[in-house]
């Protein structure tokens, strides 16, 4: 496939519903009005979300009152779950088929159509497995803050008697992670809310559940008043069928992505030397040098540092995607000066939607599967963060299903 302008890229192509999930175009809705409220009222499903969508899997989520009972069909499974918090996940399907989707009580929108296609699996054989997750946050007491002169709000804080959400949201995904048995685990930066040593221990004490099958580097969080506070990059993790390059984004004090020379150097040398396809991770996304808006204070990575990453994923055809945190959203771009990979930024674990990633290694490509997580407290949690800033959130950080779930061949 070398030299071709587009690789095989799926965004789960639906029909009978807009093209906003495919184009990333936002479907317009009515806006919400915020309430405290920690649980539903209504025995008539909201918010229901098509989250993920794998070769084999498909799952949505959504809410109802306490107690409601709902029927979900997926194809010819019928799954029976109780409110408030609904996860539906019907696995065992098969790859590149249309499934019939229907929520009792509900009808389809955008956000879940009524017919989903499951993913392609890239050819030959499954080689690896891993998880991401990033904006983990320990620490940090109220969400929501933008730290702007005025807040846009509403913020929210753990409620009396629970465990402090960053815990509550980390150790959640940490047993989901787990159960999963993943070859590695790659946590992308901001792994505390202020970069203290105790916050770093609190990561540590929930992470280091998977001994040395971890690995992190810093983010702009983590930079606030130390600068070996969780370690620095350039490392690869080695894992069957591709090299993952971990980059460390970060500048002490800066809130902006940067990329000296060392590193950048770091990645054209291992490009050239190896094998393997390689996939790149830090923790701020990189500016597009297409872009006619070149702001140095552009809220990833610099556009002069951007401009010099991309010149080298530009020069090794076996660089395919460069993957990130720090945005708090699920999307997925495809520079044309880097051959199309995709460029993808996964949202933030501890809020709305309590997101982290799985991705499956294959001879001839990779499949990206967004998860959300599904603990019945990460959700109630996750539905009450879903109206921040001013109800907007899941607008700017939910993305499209093409977003979250993807298949790239080499």
């Amino acid at each position: 496939h070398h030299g071709e302008p587009h690789r095989v890229q799926e965004c789960n192509a639906v029909r009978g519903a807009s093209r906003a999930a495919c184009t990333g175009v936002r479907a317009p809705e009515p806006p919400i009005r915020w309430r405290a409220m920690a649980t539903p009222e209504s025995a008539i499903p909201s918010d229901v979300e098509l989250y993920t969508v794998a070769p084999d899997e498909i799952a949505i989520t959504f809410v109802t009152a306490p107690d409601v009972e709902v029927v979900t069909r997926i194809g010819d499974v019928d799954v029976t779950t109780t409110g408030p918090y609904h996860h539906v996940a019907v696995t065992g399907l098969e790859p590149s088929t249309e499934y019939v989707v229907r929520v009792e009580g509900a009808e389809p929108t955008p956000w879940c159509p009524e017919v989903v296609a499951t993913l392609s699996v890239p050819p030959g054989r499954l080689r690896a497995r891993f998880a991401t997750a990033n904006d983990v946050h320990f620490g940090e007491q109220i969400c929501g803050l933008l730290g702007t002169e005025r807040e846009v709000g509403p913020v929210f804080t753990t409620l009396p008697g629970s465990l402090h959400y960053p815990q509550l949201m980390n150790r959640a995904a940490v047993r989901e992670i787990e159960a999963g048995g993943f070859d590695s685990v790659l946590v992308k930066g901001d792994l505390t809310s202020t970069g203290s040593a105790e916050e770093y221990e609190q990561f540590l004490g929930v992470w280091g559940a998977f001994g040395d099958r971890l690995h992190h580097v810093r983010g702009n969080h983590d930079v606030h008043d130390a600068e070996h506070i969780a370690g620095t990059g350039p490392f690869t993790v080695e894992v069957a069928g591709a090299v993952l390059a971990m980059l460390d984004t970060s500048r002490v004090h800066e809130p902006n992505g940067y990329l000296d020379d060392h590193q950048l150097e770091w990645l054209d040398d291992l490009a050239g030397r190896s094998t393997e396809p390689i996939l790149v991770f830090g923790h701020h996304h990189p500016w597009d040098p297409m872009s006619d808006d070149r702001n140095p204070t552009y809220f990833g990575i610099v556009p002069d540092h951007s401009e010099a990453l991309c010149e080298v994923m530009a020069r090794h055809d076996n660089i395919h995607g460069f993957f990130a945190g720090h945005t708090h959203r699920n999307r997925v771009r495809h520079f044309r000066s880097v051959r199309g990979v995709p460029v993808v930024e996964v949202a933030s674990l501890k809020e709305y939607p309590g997101a982290w990633a799985e991705y499956r290694v294959y001879d001839g490509g990779y499949v990206q599967i967004g998860r959300r997580i599904a603990g019945r407290e990460a959700r109630a949690w996750t539905e009450r963060t879903r109206r921040l800033f001013a109800g907007l959130y899941r607008e700017y950080a939910l993305g499209s299903v093409g977003d979250r779930c993807f298949t790239w061949q080499w």
